[in-house]
């Protein structure tokens, strides 16, 4: 119960990475505001919030552009007047976009994807950390933030160059607020994938990127959304301490190789 009373906020929990942070967190005791676009489950199943409150925790769904700040104000406005606080958000909802190299992204392609995964990023951390001042320091900090980055914000994302640059932006961002805000007792840090099997689409025309991950990956299997989730928690608990402004590679020795 290492979030226990906390109450947490992450953002494209519907699916994927995102769905298994907020059932890690509902099971660790936090009270789970889950924002998305949908309730829709890519992968399958019952919505997550209903997932939760069947297993006894506790959950609410919220409709939630994250490109949209009066959807993100809403968002962390609605776990504060339900549960009083926001203790943790985790800024997980993420596109791939098209998919495409620089000559073949188009300005639409370029915006749509940088409205999510670097301008959501900056909506999240903006509005948690304006709640987080507003709250009394309880150990080492008035709150935390987790940033779901990845390893193409570290390295290049062959023939994405949208996507990569997005995440990239996620993992300054953390850097960012984490400096700016230690003295405030506020954290920030940041968890970054690797290949993780989730009910997003794969690659692009003529790719086979599960071969090329395999290969790529030293661990003998590629990852999981539990694998991500489970940093996501310990970054987000009181066990993390003195660590702020960390970008936690979750990725099976991939950046190591």
């Amino acid at each position: 119960m290492r979030l226990e009373g906390k109450t947490t906020v992450v953002t494209g929990g519907a699916s994927g990475i995102g769905r298994a942070i907020a059932t890690l967190f509902a099971e660790e005791g936090a009270k789970v505001v889950i924002g998305d676009i949908t309730t829709d489950v890519k992968e399958g199943g019952e919505p997550t919030h209903e997932v939760i409150a069947q297993a006894g925790g506790t959950a609410l769904f919220q409709a939630c552009d994250v490109s949209v700040w009066d959807d993100v104000d809403a968002l962390v406005s609605l776990a504060v007047e339900r549960f009083g606080a926001l203790d943790v958000i985790v800024n997980n909802a993420a596109t791939l976009g098209g998919g495409a190299k620089l000559l073949e992204t188009t300005e639409e392609d370029w915006d749509r994807v940088m409205a999510i995964n670097a301008k959501g990023v900056f909506f999240g951390c903006k509005r948690a950390v304006q709640q987080m001042l507003t709250q009394p320091v309880h150990g080492d900090a008035r709150g935390r933030i987790v940033n779901i980055s990845s390893q193409h914000g570290m390295v290049c994302a062959p023939g994405k160059i949208a996507y990569g640059t997005g995440k990239a932006a996620a993992v300054y961002i953390t850097r960012q607020v984490a400096v700016d805000y230690a003295e405030d007792h506020i954290i920030c840090n940041a968890v970054a994938p690797g290949r993780i099997l989730t009910g997003k689409p794969l690659g692009g025309p003529g790719s086979d990127p599960l071969d090329y991950s395999e290969m790529r990956t030293p661990m003998p299997r590629l990852g999981r959304p539990g694998d991500v989730a489970s940093a996501a928690l310990f970054l987000a608990s009181d066990q993390a301490t003195y660590i702020t402004g960390h970008n936690l590679m979750v990725d099976g020795g991939w950046m190591a190789y």
